[in-house]
């Protein structure tokens, strides 16, 4: 059975910081590129940060550059989002994406960050 399971969401001060988690389960983890996503209340889903399936190359939303950093480990079977600095405006539900042959694959079931004094 495959998932993908996200955690390290809560309420954060703004400056703050959290570390986002993705376990991935039931299929060849490395073989895989991952995303993370965010969607906050009204707003379409945006890419935040991308990796490839060796960690070799990464990609930022603008909003983020310099703050978020992705990374993963393919022998634990995990991806990461380290969120530096938060700002409210990163308030949204940060979702994990497996893609393989630029094709999405699947898809975690979101946790919620919410940046706020």
């Amino acid at each position: 059975q495959v998932q993908l399971v996200e955690s390290g969401g809560g309420l954060v001060q703004p400056g703050g910081s959290l570390r986002l988690s993705c376990a991935a389960s039931g299929f060849t983890f490395s073989s895989y590129a991952m995303r993370w996503y965010r969607q906050a209340p009204g707003k379409e889903r945006e890419l935040v940060a991308a990796i490839t399936s060796a960690g070799g190359s990464t990609k930022y939303a603008d909003s983020v550059k310099g703050r978020f950093t992705i990374s993963r480990d393919n022998a634990n079977n995990t991806a990461y989002l380290q969120m530096n600095n938060l700002k409210p405006e990163d308030t949204a539900v940060y979702s994990c994406n497996a893609r393989f042959g630029g094709i999405s694959h699947y898809w975690g079931q979101g946790t919620q960050v919410t940046v706020s004094s």
